[in-house]
């Protein structure tokens, strides 16, 4: 499979990587608005091709997925544009600004059967089966709420800060703890809390959100820009409490019992970044001839991007494209 990357920035870097670490996927091209930059990059990572525009990689018919690597503000412009180019195309999160782009995306990919799907990397790691095996498996009994949180020091880069480029912390970090939230507890929800900090550039800096279930089961969520906190997810239990080491790429599941005890640990399988799982799925769809990803269906991308309109919403925030 011949990927071919729109964008050079820090996320393009690791998935560059990361295939020229993997056998059957080829990182073949990468596209920039500068060529010297797109040249650049090519060299690195030993990509056969570098274009100075997207719309040269997306004519070039040797690409068979396209990976958008850019700001939330241009997710759905690019990929209306690869799609009509007939190309497969993985999305960086969040997967489109808001849930009206998601839905008009989602219609073409649909009307010309091609592949789609959001590149939340945490979906498609072996950690979701895993924490959900260790749930199931009542060690600590019934689980009676969740907390997540994901917050980098960040606030100075250009994409989290500028409301143009749909910044924030919601659709930068805080998607990672909603979607710890869907993975392992599911959408049956009953009401949703929340508060946000806004920064003087019109967007969130820090969230606290709360998700109450109507099985009586609640979720706290915590995002932000301004410090590194400790990225855990906490399952509380009747008999005890289970940890998972950063909810963004979870490296270990901790079970404790009542006393703090620890009775089960599970080291997470190696990887090269954590990305190889996304193109790998990838890859079997389209060997397949799926227009879909059963690990982000375009269902719950569509979900997730009505659940943050939502919080967006009650904290009147509205980025300038939305006017």
């Amino acid at each position: 499979m011949n990927v071919g990357i729109i964008g050079a920035g820090s996320i393009a870097r690791a998935l560059a990587y990361t295939m020229n670490n993997m056998d059957g996927i080829n990182f073949y091209a990468v596209a920039s608005r500068s060529f010297d930059r797109a040249e650049s990059f090519a060299k690195e990572f030993s990509a056969q091709k570098a274009y100075g525009s997207y719309l040269e990689l997306l004519a070039d018919p040797c690409v068979d997925l396209v990976y958008i690597a850019t700001p939330h503000s241009n997710h759905a412009e690019i990929a209306e544009l690869a799609l009509n180019y007939n190309k497969a195309v993985l999305c960086e999160k969040s997967f489109t600004m808001n849930s009206l782009q998601a839905e008009k995306i989602i219609s073409l990919a649909r009307k010309k059967s091609l592949f789609l799907t959001e590149a939340l990397w945490t979906r498609y790691m072996p950690s979701r089966r895993i924490i959900d095996e260790v749930l199931e498996s009542g060690m600590v009994g019934k689980v009676k709420a969740l907390s997540a949180n994901l917050s980098y020091n960040i606030s100075k880069k250009e994409r989290v800060i500028k409301a143009e480029l749909a910044g924030g912390a919601l659709l930068d970090v805080g998607i990672y703890a909603l979607n710890f939230a869907v993975m392992h507890f599911g959408k049956d929800i009953e009401r949703v809390e929340s508060s946000a900090f806004m920064t003087d550039g019109g967007v969130d800096g820090m969230d606290s959100i709360t998700i109450y279930y109507k099985d009586g089961r609640a979720a706290f969520l915590n995002a932000g820009i301004y410090a590194r906190s400790d990225r855990k997810g906490i399952f509380y239990a009747e008999g005890g409490y289970i940890i998972v080491e950063n909810i963004n790429n979870p490296s270990k599941v901790s079970v404790y019992d009542l006393q703090d005890k620890l009775i089960k640990e599970i080291q997470m399988p190696g990887q090269i970044t954590g990305y190889e799982y996304e193109l790998l799925e990838c890859e079997k769809c389209l060997s397949q001839g799926k227009t879909e990803s059963n690990s982000m269906p375009l269902s719950e991308s569509l979900y997730m991007m009505n659940q943050m309109d939502s919080l967006r919403k009650s904290w009147g925030m509205i980025y300038p494209q939305e006017k």
